[in-house]
């Protein structure tokens, strides 16, 4: 009995090659399920054309839908149609936060030549602060952290006077931050009224 059975040959399993969008970071296969179907789909269509024809060309959308009903074809193309609607909604409604979003530079001065410099508004942009006050921080060699604002927003806050040469890095080194959207301003402390 054990000289009919053949020992088994340890094989190593392969490891399988998975693509996904660099837009959604989802499979190519489900991306419709993203919100930014439009983008996923030129990117696929750029980066990878072959697995785009698969997925997306004329044919492989009307083989998908062939083995639905009249009905069920009438309800996808509706449902996709809405989705659509949604998403270049969504786009258009974060373009006009960005466009209104403002990086606020303040220059705040501490005692007689002793300033700080804080910059608010970067979160809008999808910025992480915490990395941004890094940079900062090894850019001008100073003291940079992240403190919370009572309206419950961020700020960073760097030690120095560097409101110039913040603008200067923030539009050097973040290119999606427009330079119309910075704005440098200077808080002095009120002076107490002479012989008072």
């Amino acid at each position: 009995m054990a000289d009919t059975e053949q020992p088994e040959v340890a094989t190593e399993p392969q490891a399988r090659h998975v693509t996904y969008c660099g837009v959604c970071t989802l499979p190519p296969e489900y991306c419709e399920y993203g919100g930014t179907v439009k983008k996923c789909q030129e990117w696929l269509e750029q980066k990878h054309p072959d697995m785009y024809a698969r997925i997306w060309s004329p044919e492989a959308l009307e083989a998908a839908t062939a083995s639905l009903s009249v009905e069920a074809q009438k309800r996808a193309a509706k449902d996709a149609q809405k989705k659509t609607a949604k998403a270049e909604a969504a786009e258009q409604k974060h373009a006009d936060k960005i466009a209104k979003s403002v990086v606020t530079i303040k220059r705040i001065e501490r005692n007689k030549k002793k300033f700080v410099t804080a910059i608010t508004g970067l979160e809008a942009f999808g910025l992480e602060l915490k990395k941004v006050s890094k940079d900062l921080g090894k850019k001008f060699a100073t003291g940079s952290s992240v403190t919370k604002l009572p309206n419950g927003g961020e700020e960073i806050v760097l030690q120095g006077d560097l409101s110039d040469e913040v603008e200067e890095f923030l539009l050097e080194k973040y290119s999606d931050i427009p330079e119309d959207n910075i704005e440098l301003v200077d808080d002095k402390k009120k002076k107490k009224a002479a012989g008072a």
